[in-house]
C-alpha cells in the first residue's frame, strides 16, 4: 500500500480561487473585506508570517493593513489601538501577531478584540461557541485540518481520531471540531503512557507536537488518515512529527511537510475575514 498524499497546497489554491470570486461579488455590493494585522517589535519570524498574510490578502482582493508598533509600546496603548479597530467599519478582521513583548499581557490583548472581528478564533467567546457548536470563526489551523481530512473523501463520523498535542492553538480545538464531526476522539500528550498503543488504534491520527519523526511507520494503523502538523528544522530541512517516507507505506492518506497543513492556515484566515465582512454587512 502507498498512501494517497493530501496536498494542502493544492486544496488551499482551490479554496482561494473560490474566495476570490466571493470577494469580487462583495465588491459589486460596495463591500471590500478588510484584515488588519498588528505587529509589535521586529521578530523576523513574525515579520515573515505577516508578509505572507498580506500577500495572500492581495491575491484574492482582500484589503490588508499592517500596523507596526515598536517593542516599547505599552499595554494600554495597544489596547487603545484595538479598541479603535473594533469600531472601524472598514476593518472586518483583526489579527494580533504573536508573540507579544513580555511586558504585555497576551491574554488581555487577545480578549480585547471584538468576537465579531476575531478571525483568528482565539477569543474566549469564539472558543466557547466552538465548543458548544454555535456559530463562530473557527481557529484557522484546526479548521484547515478538518477540511483536509474531508478532502480525503473518507467519512469522519464514527472514526476513532487520536490527537497528539493539547495546545490551545491546535490540539484542543481540533479535538473539539472532530468531535462535532461525530468522531470518537482521544487526546494524547507528553504524559500519555504507551503512546504507540493509542496511535495504532487511530483511524485518523493528528500529530501537533513539533517532535521530528516522533511517529514511526509501526505506530500507524494500516489505512489510517495521518495529518502531520509538526514543522521543525532538522539538518537545514523542514520535517514533521511523522517519519513521512516510512509512513507512506502504511497510511491510507497522509499530509506532507511542507505543503500539507501549512498552506491551509492562512487560507482559513482569509475565509474567516470574508465571512466576517459578510456578517458585519448583513450579506447572506
Amino acid at each position: 500500500m502507498t498512501a494517497k498524499v493530501i496536498k494542502g497546497k493544492e486544496v488551499a489554491q482551490e479554496l482561494r480561487a473560490a474566495l476570490k470570486e466571493e470577494v469580487a461579488q462583495l465588491k459589486t455590493k460596495g463591500i471590500v473585506p478588510g484584515l488588519t494585522v498588528i505587529l509589535v517589535g521586529e521578530n523576523p519570524a513574525s515579520q515573515s508570517y505577516v508578509r505572507a498574510k498580506a500577500k495572500a490578502c492581495e491575491e484574492i482582493g482582500v484589503a490588508s493593513e499592517i500596523i507596526k508598533r515598536d517593542v516599547t509600546i505599552t499595554e494600554e496603548e495597544l489596547l487603545n489601538e484595538i479598541h479603535h479597530l473594533n469600531g472601524n467599519p472598514s476593518v472586518h478582521g483583526i489579527l494580533i501577531q504573536l508573540p507579544l513583548p513580555k511586558h504585555i499581557d497576551e491574554k488581555a490583548v487577545l480578549n480585547a478584540v471584538s468576537p465579531k472581528k476575531d478571525v483568528d478564533g482565539f477569543h474566549p467567546v469564539s472558543v466557547g461557541n466552538m465548543v458548544i457548536g454555535d456559530e463562530c470563526y473557527l481557529p484557522c489551523t484546526p479548521h484547515g485540518i478538518v477540511e483536509l481530512i474531508k478532502r480525503s473523501g473518507e467519512e469522519i463520523s464514527g472514526k476513532h481520531a487520536v490527537v497528539i498535542g493539547r495546545s490551545n492553538i491546535v490540539g484542543k480545538p481540533v479535538s473539539m471540531l472532530l468531535l462535532q464531526e461525530s468522531a470518537t476522539v482521544t487526546i494524547a500528550h507528553s504524559r500519555t503512557k504507551d503512546l504507540s498503543a493509542l496511535t495504532k488504534q487511530a483511524d485518523i491520527l493528528v500529530s501537533a507536537v513539533g517532535q521530528p519523526r516522533l511517529i514511526k511507520a509501526d505506530d500507524i494503523k494500516p489505512g489510517a488518515i495521518v495529518i502531520d502538523v509538526g514543522n521543525t528544522m532538522e539538518n537545514g530541512k523542514l520535517v514533521g512529527d511523522v517519519d513521512y517516507e516510512a509512513a507512506l507505506e502504511v497510511a491510507g492518506y497522509i499530509t506532507p511537510v511542507p505543503g500539507g497543513v501549512g498552506p491551509m492556515t492562512i487560507t482559513m484566515l482569509l475565509k474567516n475575514t470574508v465571512d466576517a465582512a459578510k456578517t458585519i454587512n448583513n450579506v447572506k
